[in-house]
């Protein structure tokens, strides 16, 4: 049976610098000078060396592996002075049998490289691209006849359910090394068993299946494949999986199970501030709670292989996921062979995950590669093995708005999604509604969804008059009330996903007053501060009762008036100010009192059971804190 031994305490890191100190894994060394703009993160290549004792193990009965779970961005492995392997790609689980490199005491290093180069994605792109060994090292003991370990790092066993009336066929496919009889138990949520069989491809029943509905209903089944030889259980794996259907409809949007699904909700980035993409899986908890509380019930994991914690969290609680690879922003003719290898192990890594619909082959290829024969190659291939790969999905891109939806690589994917920012990037809230218009007019059966549309919102900037361009938190919020409001009026989208759930680190930028962020975030980089538009998001999605008041830390205003604006999932919001009922309405999500404004104002919204409280106070003079004070640079924009 298998036995897993992290390796993550004491080791040594030499650095861009060339000095060496003792480091505990999850590392980067991008972790300040790639948050905090200019665009001069220090890219190249740094050292990991770490010594530990041989696990126990009989050499003429078992193997020993060693598994990485993410190294960004290229790795060169070596074990008591021999290479072990290397691996092209900063986000995906490989690993290597390292059995015949033991001793008692070993040496391991690991050469970490996240230079510029023209041949590993990415390379280009919004966020920062952090070196290091930012996520799990594990020594694993097996015997000598295991389910498959080298195959592009995949867990050797491939569950296909398919809905079948009320029951469910499960194909269960298996690889392995060495001898054995192949035994395969179905269990329920419960632990109750529910179908068995043997051997290495066989198809089982399940009767009454209970289906994997979304957030209404995640429940999961276990497959738990066992290796006998002689009799003797050699090894066993445990995986998760859900049974249920979806297909997209170009006039209708998304179905699950056969019934309606709009899917509404996020992208995300992995990293934190001060740590990278190091993070914790109390992080990834934290994460997926707040994505959680909007009532979203879909995300899109930007722009890479997320971790498997992560993914099994989407499984738990229902979430609709697109997967892609990071082949963005620029296509190089040098880096065809990486896309193939990240989406084979993006696939053959997750492929069990029922929370996954669909494979992204590529973001905003056309930003800087016009509408190349390679590039579109290379996008064939891609969406052809998508489809050889797995025959139970869909596949899907995000375009650039300037790629034009008569672009040839807009239509080569079974859907189509794009990142447009009208509204903010340039002006015009009214084109969402024609570009959706239009696009749907010409091509009536695509599939078309929202990939990308937000605005920057810094939490200590505002303004009573937003506008374009402010950064303010009241602009944000009305970029997006808008957006929810056009959705509402193109429901045949098949997903729209807000850029982003959070603020993330992106190097070359410097908007909104604090450089090398991106802001565009319904949270803080840090967690910590739910911007207005949060709750706008939870007010349109969630049925966890609530109200809210918007521009609570715009506390000090000028002018006779002040607007009130109250977000709630409630039908009926009444404000009072300084303990006497000022105004009642009844509406939808959006509610908004005038309110004379002399000396300060204590505001008290209350929704049925929910109250939520702030104060205001009138000022002679705008507080100059409030505003946005632009500053030259060569990093504006990260483009």
């Amino acid at each position: 049976m298998r036995e897993i031994t992290k390796i993550m305490k004491g080791w040594e890191f030499t650095g861009p610098d060339g000095t060496t100190t003792m480091v505990d894994l999850p590392h980067t060394w991008n972790a300040r000078d790639g948050q905090d703009g200019g665009n001069d993160y220090w890219r190249g290549t740094c050292i990991y060396r770490t010594r530990f004792a041989a696990p126990q193990f009989n050499t003429a009965s078992h193997q020993v592996w060693i598994q990485f779970d993410g190294v960004n961005a290229s790795a060169h492995v070596v074990l008591n002075g021999s290479p072990v392997c290397n691996h092209d790609g900063g986000y995906s689980t490989f690993r290597a049998n390292i059995t015949e490199l033991l001793r008692d005491e070993n040496e391991l290093t690991v050469e970490v490289d996240n230079s510029k180069n023209d041949r590993v994605y990415p390379q280009k792109a919004d966020f920062t691209f952090y070196g290091g060994i930012y996520r799990d090292v594990s020594l694993m003991v097996v015997s000598k006849n295991h389910f498959t370990l080298d195959y592009f790092g995949g867990p050797g066993i491939r569950i296909t359910p398919t809905v079948q009336g009320a029951d469910a066929s499960v194909q269960v496919t298996t690889w392995h090394d060495g001898e054995g009889e192949v035994s395969v138990e179905l269990l329920d949520a419960a632990g109750n068993t529910v179908a068995t069989g043997k051997g290495p491809d066989i198809t089982l029943t399940i009767f009454n299946a209970h289906l994997w509905n979304g957030v209404k209903d995640p429940y999961l089944y276990s497959c738990k494949a066992r290796l006998v030889v002689n009799g003797t259980v050699e090894d066993e794996t445990t995986t998760r999986f859900g049974v249920r259907s979806f297909k997209v409809d170009p006039k209708k949007g998304f179905f699950l199970n056969g019934k309606s699904y709009p899917l509404h909700g996020v992208s995300r980035h992995q990293d934190r501030k001060g740590l990278g993409n190091a993070i914790t899986r109390e992080m990834h908890d934290e994460d997926m709670a707040l994505i959680k509380e909007i009532g979203a019930n879909t995300i899109r994991l930007a722009h890479y292989q997320h971790d498997q914690y992560f993914y099994d969290l989407c499984d738990e609680v229902g979430m609709v996921v697109w997967a892609e690879i990071p082949y963005i922003s620029e296509h190089m003719p040098n880096g065809r062979e990486n896309t193939i290898s990240q989406m084979k192990e993006l696939i053959i890594q997750n492929y069990n995950h029922p929370c996954i619909v669909c494979w992204g082959v590529s973001n905003e290829i056309t930003i800087s590669t016009k509408d190349k024969k390679d590039m579109l190659d290379n996008h064939r291939q891609l969406n052809d093995l998508c489809h050889e790969m797995d025959k139970t999905r869909l596949t899907t891109l995000a375009c650039y708005a300037m790629c034009g939806p008569f672009n040839r690589s807009a239509h080569i994917t079974d859907m189509v999604s794009w990142n447009l920012y009208l509204g903010w990037y340039v002006p015009g809230f009214i084109l969402n509604d024609l570009w959706m218009g239009f696009f749907h007019l010409c091509f009536p059966n695509r599939p078309f969804g929202y990939s990308e549309y937000g605005a920057e919102g810094m939490p200590n900037l505002h303004s009573t008059h937003p506008h374009r361009g402010d950064h303010t938190e009241e602009y944000q919020a009305k970029y997006h009330e808008y957006m929810l409001r056009c959705f509402k009026r193109h429901p045949w989208m098949w997903a729209t996903h807000v850029w982003n759930m959070f603020d993330f680190a992106a190097d070359a930028r410097d908007q909104g007053g604090e450089p090398g962020m991106n802001h565009k975030g319904l949270v803080t980089f840090d967690r910590k501060t739910k911007k207005d538009s949060f709750y706008l998001y939870k007010a349109w999605w969630s049925d966890e009762a609530f109200v809210h008041i918007c521009s609570k830390r715009f506390v000090e205003r000028t002018g006779s008036t002040a607007t009130v604006k109250v977000y709630s999932n409630q039908s009926t919001v009444a404000l009072y100010v300084n303990g006497n009922k000022v105004g009642e309405q009844t509406g939808e999500h959006v509610f908004t009192f005038k309110v004379p404004l002399n000396g300060e104002l204590h505001i008290q919204a209350v929704a049925g059971d929910r109250t939520d409280e702030s104060v205001i106070r009138h000022v002679d003079t705008p507080n100059p804190e409030y505003k946005l004070h632009k500053t030259k640079s060569k990093s504006a924009n990260w483009v």
